[in-house]
Order: C-alpha cells, then sequence, then structure tokens
C-alpha cells in the first residue's frame, strides 16, 4: 500500500528536485504544498504521514507546521530538507519532533541513507 508522502516547499523546483530523488521503488503517492498553511491542510486530510518540509516559506514556516503537529498530535512522520544549516535550526526541528535534517540542495544518496536509517523503505 502506498505511503501518503508530502513533500512542502514554496518552490516549485525544490518540489520536484526532492521528488526525483525519491527511491524509484519506493511506493508513495506524492501530494505537493507550497506553504504551511497547504501542508497543515494536507496532513489533516490524511495526505501526510510522511512529510519533507522546507523550513522558510511564507503564511506558515516549517517551525510553525512541526508546532501545529505536535500541538494537534497528528500522526504524520516529518523530515526537514532545508538550506537553514544553523546548529539552533537543527535543535530546535529535533526538539519539534522532526525526524531527520537534510540539507539543501536534497542530495539522493543521502535522502535513501536517512529513509534507510529509520526504517522507512
Amino acid at each position: 500500500m502506498a505511503i501518503p508522502l508530502l513533500i512542502c516547499d514554496d518552490s516549485n523546483m525544490a518540489r520536484k528536485q526532492v521528488a526525483r530523488a525519491l527511491p524509484e521503488s519506493w511506493e508513495v503517492n506524492v501530494t505537493f504544498a507550497g506553504n504551511g498553511v497547504e501542508a497543515l491542510q494536507a496532513i489533516r486530510e490524511g495526505k501526510g504521514e510522511m512529510v519533507f518540509l522546507d523550513l522558510t516559506m511564507p503564511e506558515l514556516d516549517g517551525f510553525g507546521v512541526l508546532e501545529t503537529v505536535r500541538k494537534e498530535d497528528l500522526k504524520s512522520v516529518v523530515i526537514v530538507i532545508s538550506g537553514d544549516i544553523q546548529p539552533e535550526a537543527h535543535e530546535r526541528v529535533k526538539a519539534l519532533g522532526a525526524l531527520a535534517f537534510i540539507k539543501k540542495p536534497i542530495d539522493k544518496e543521502k535522502l535513501h541513507a536517512v529513509l534507510e536509517t529509520y526504517g522507512l523503505l
């Protein structure tokens, strides 16, 4: 059964890049969101059991999404994919419940390694 996967980034190019980096054999049903508000709506609709989340976005950033997922106890596994490489950002997303942090631009091998490490493949 395909996993509902949400890719949330305000950059259309970044969303497509993440989608292209997904393992070919991974059974997922991909939904895209351009900001945190759209992401939360998709998660609430069951389209984001697994989420790849950018941090810097308009309307609602990735930190706000993580805070809401935690506050509303939404069932979602979140991996942050961001260009924000500050240690404080890494610590904050982990504290808010993100499973992992991957630096942009996405590296296919790194993504696959993270998914394997956490038993998601």
